[in-house]
């Protein structure tokens, strides 16, 4: 039988032995080793990476006087929760900042990447007339700005954004290196399913919307990881444009709760109070595992498209 397959299949006899032994071949020495090698530089650096993540965990839930003392320790000498006390004292002022920050990076993401993709579809259209103009006025503003005090006016006389949520938004926005990046993406796709659009009649909206919109979904993920990170730990714009504490996001009330601690330590100290249990080091600790939490969490939901979009990316269309 084995020779009937053999034969009906074209094969020598010689052929078909050299073929079996060849797939009964055991990986040689030196494949062994370069895996070996490579599985273990690899878990190396991840755990290195991961160690400072674990640190921060624990000293977060570390005494302060422990802290003080010994340093910091991958697993917390002395336990306590003094340090996420003092941050959700006001579990509301905390949850109000968490809302702002969320409402922030949702609506600046999703029309962040509306209009950088739409621009990046428009500037790499071969047809378009007057795309490298528009493409120079773009690449223009990388080199030269008006600096912080015009826009700062730009905002406050101008727009009237002067406690204003929109001034947490507008200013991350747009972004022309991420524009760069998108448009590399957007060259990706074949001319021929815009050309055979155009021939179906299909308006230049209605074949961005349905055809080149969601062919980008690992550009999406890649620079919608970026901008989102960005409005997700500014707090810089809060600082100049927002008076009201209610209107605050995560970040900037972050930074006034450790302002006023060190400020209280700060006093505490000169009058004469000890102040060593007072949490200074541990409260930063704590504020970082706060503010970080959400992110690391939505990161293995786009790491797949993250990585791809960064490989596609990385390669001039």
């Amino acid at each position: 039988m084995a020779h009937n397959l053999v034969s009906r299949s074209g094969l020598s006899t010689s052929a078909a032995a050299t073929l079996g032994r060849s797939a009964r071949i055991k990986p040689n020495t030196s494949r062994i080793v370069f895996d070996l090698i490579g599985y273990t530089l690899v878990t190396l650096v991840a755990v290195v990476c991961l160690i400072p993540l674990v640190m921060l965990i624990s000293g977060s839930f570390t005494a302060e006087q422990t802290i003080r003392l010994y340093g910091y320790s991958i697993f917390p000498r002395d336990v306590t929760l003094e340090a996420y006390s003092v941050i959700f004292k006001d579990p509301s002022t905390v949850i109000r900042a968490y809302g702002v920050t969320i409402f922030v990076t949702a609506v600046g993401t999703s029309l962040g990447l509306f209009l950088l993709t739409m621009t990046a579809y428009v500037i790499s259209r071969k047809d378009f007339k007057y795309r490298n103009g528009f493409s120079f006025f773009f690449y223009f503003t990388t080199l030269f700005n008006g600096g912080m005090i015009s826009t700062y006016i730009f905002y406050i006389q101008y727009l009237h954004l002067k406690d204003n949520i929109l001034a947490l938004i507008l200013p991350g926005l747009f972004n022309v290196f991420y524009l760069l990046i998108m448009r590399t993406f957007v060259a990706a796709i074949p001319t021929a399913l815009i050309e055979s659009a155009k021939i179906d009649g299909a308006k230049e909206f209605r074949i961005f919307i349905q055809i080149v919109f969601p062919l980008l979904k690992s550009g999406l993920a890649t620079i919608g990881l970026f901008m989102a990170l960005g409005y997700w730990n500014d707090w810089y714009n809060a600082m100049l444009y927002i008076n009201s504490t209610e209107k605050y996001p995560l970040q900037y009330m972050m930074y006034n709760m450790l302002m006023k601690n060190q400020a209280l330590s700060q006093i505490a100290s000169q009058v004469g109070i000890r102040v060593e249990n007072m949490p200074t080091n541990s409260l930063k600790l704590a504020m970082a595992v706060v503010t970080t939490g959400p992110i690391i969490l939505l990161y293995p939901f786009v790491q797949k498209f993250f990585v791809k979009g960064i490989t596609i990316g990385s390669v001039k269309g």
